[in-house]
């Protein structure tokens, strides 16, 4: 039996393309295509069209591939949704994270990167490559992610900071200074070994303190 995809996906030559690579992979079959979400979501009213995976676009017109995910999560929180994408900026790759993207990819991304990726999102629900979380996330250290404690009020920190909120916000929040907030900021990224905020999002949402 093959998992069943569908591309959300608004150039009809790459969707196109897209389609015959995913056909050609041994576990895999399309179910269709779409230019957009809205398209998406009225599709899904017949069950029958409701598939294993979907390869979501960002940048859509009338319905983009972050507000679709987001509906996606609260109306079909079993489809898994990897988000493949020509935006490399960590702002674009944070949304799609909170919106509920399981993985995400870049548009020149290798064949076999591809079949890779559709398969650890379906079997263990998360995937991403390499050169994003090194390039754009902040690599982290998986020896010593496991010997790192954190604190209850770090980890309170952590929640918010997988938000949107500013960190003046957080601070209120918290009912802390923001030069404390501060202080617990650079306290985590250097215990966990990370660059940036996004970093801490990934790192949350692997070690299940963030679920999104």
């Amino acid at each position: 039996m093959k998992y069943s995809v569908v591309i959300v996906e608004d150039h009809i030559l790459l969707s196109q393309a897209l389609a015959g690579l995913v056909n050609g992979f041994s576990k895999f079959k399309i179910l269709y295509l779409c230019k957009n979400g809205r398209e998406l979501l009225t599709r899904f009213k017949d069950p029958k069209n409701i598939p294993d995976i979907v390869l979501m676009d960002i940048n859509m017109p009338i319905m983009n591939g972050i507000e679709t995910t987001i509906a996606l999560k609260e109306e079909y929180p079993q489809v898994n949704v990897l988000a493949l994408s020509v935006e490399e900026d960590e702002k674009t790759i944070l949304k799609m994270l909170r919106a509920g993207a399981k993985g995400y990819l870049l548009k020149d991304t290798e064949k076999s990167i591809l079949e890779n990726a559709l398969i650890e999102v379906q079997e263990t629900g998360f995937y991403h490559t390499k050169d994003v979380t090194n390039l754009l996330l902040g690599s982290l250290n998986p020896k010593k992610e496991n010997k790192v404690v954190l604190k209850d009020r770090e980890m309170e920190f952590i929640k918010h900071a997988c938000t949107e909120k500013t960190y003046k916000e957080i601070a209120s929040d918290m009912c802390l200074s923001p030069k404390t907030i501060e202080g617990y900021r650079d306290s985590i990224f250097e215990k966990l070994h990370l660059k940036n905020r996004t970093g801490l999002v990934i790192y949350a949402i692997k070690n299940k303190i963030f679920i999104p």
